[in-house]
């Protein structure tokens, strides 16, 4: 879930041990909001007796940036999207994920596993996927509307998109419309991508990666950018939200389990990955979220609006035309140097 406007906040999940007398056990994750359900994370304590202390970021930056002023301890599970787990091991801040302790990576979807990011897995393991696209409340906008990611700049459109606050999603969106991957490395193209997004800034009202479907629920917005599984979200509460997957290809990317280099807690955290894996617990956490699981045996337990849904699981010949994040390597200042240019007005 690749940046969000939010106050960071922490709390415990505070269970009673089933063990009397033994020495609390803890395991520190720093998450995405709303990524797990409490009630997994309650389950988890329950059955294991170790207490899960809950941190949220508002995006892969924010994460990014403390743990290395941290050094990288305080924390034993962080969640970081595609790109960030490359850019990360490649920077020593992950330590090697044990795989004999995750018996349930075994089961995972053969097509989420040993990606370019991360060869054989042996830094991450893949939590859920998905995709950002385009937001359409149709009770104001015909769906018809808005079907690629250029009609976003169409100027009936002032002061009322929502972007996401994240600066590779973004830059996504103009570099697909210019023809050029956005995974591009090219500064040139970079810029010329910086320029098309300098005329949508008139249109946008506001940029929001802390649970986007609320401006579309609250009547604040009616069209932009969102994640798939917060539109299926929205769509429990305002049916006439339709998620639409851009003509030019919707972006894809996919959060994974890391361990931190400073994790005090290396075993609870193989613990609590495992558990995580579980198709019952992989169940709950599509349902509630709206993203997809790389967990094949939860699929069979899904509800079957879930299991059908297209906005969290696309078809085949979606995905294709789609790109998934990629790290951008040396490239990365150019896009921060740009992203901080169209932020600012200038």
């Amino acid at each position: 879930m690749t940046s969000k406007i939010m106050t960071v906040f922490t709390f415990a999940i505070l269970v009673l041990q089933p063990f009397s007398g033994a020495a609390a056990e803890k395991v520190y994750v720093y998450n995405w909001t709303e990524y797990i359900p409490e009630a997994v994370l309650e389950q988890f304590t329950e059955e294991t007796g170790i207490k899960v202390i809950y941190t949220t970021y508002d995006s892969n930056e924010t994460m990014y940036a403390k743990l290395k002023l941290i050094q990288g301890e305080g924390y034993d599970l962080v969640f970081p999207s595609t790109y960030f787990v490359s850019k990360m091991s490649r920077e020593g801040m992950l330590q090697p994920i044990d795989q004999a302790l995750i018996p349930n990576m075994k089961e995972l979807d053969p097509s989420v596993m040993d990606k370019p990011f991360d060869p054989g897995n042996r830094y991450s393991v893949p939590y859920m996927w998905g995709s950002t696209g385009i937001a359409v409340n149709t009770d104001v906008i015909p769906v018809k509307n808005v079907t690629s990611w250029k009609d976003l700049w169409n100027k009936e459109y002032k002061d009322q998109l929502l972007l996401q606050d994240d600066m590779r999603e973004v830059f996504h969106m103009a570099l697909k419309i210019k023809g050029y991957s956005s995974n591009s490395r090219t500064p040139r193209e970079i810029e010329e991508a910086y320029q098309l997004l300098k005329e949508l800034m008139p249109n946008v009202l506001l940029f929001n990666s802390d649970s986007p479907r609320l401006p579309y629920l609250a009547g604040e917005v009616n069209v932009g950018m969102i994640w798939n599984g917060e539109a299926w979200m929205a769509q429990q509460e305002n049916p006439a939200i339709a998620y639409v997957y851009p003509s030019e290809g919707a972006n894809f990317w996919a959060d994974s389990f890391v361990i931190p280099a400073g994790a005090k807690n290396r075993e609870n955290a193989h613990k609590f990955i495992n558990f995580m894996l579980r198709p019952d617990i992989a169940k709950i956490c599509v349902e509630e979220n709206g993203f997809a699981t790389p967990v094949l045996k939860a699929l069979p337990l899904l509800s079957e609006d879930v299991r059908k849904s297209e906005t969290i699981f696309p078809p085949a010949a979606i995905v294709k035309a789609g790109e998934f994040q990629t790290d951008v390597g040396d490239a990365l200042p150019v896009y921060q140097m740009y992203w901080e240019k169209l932020r600012s007005g200038n």
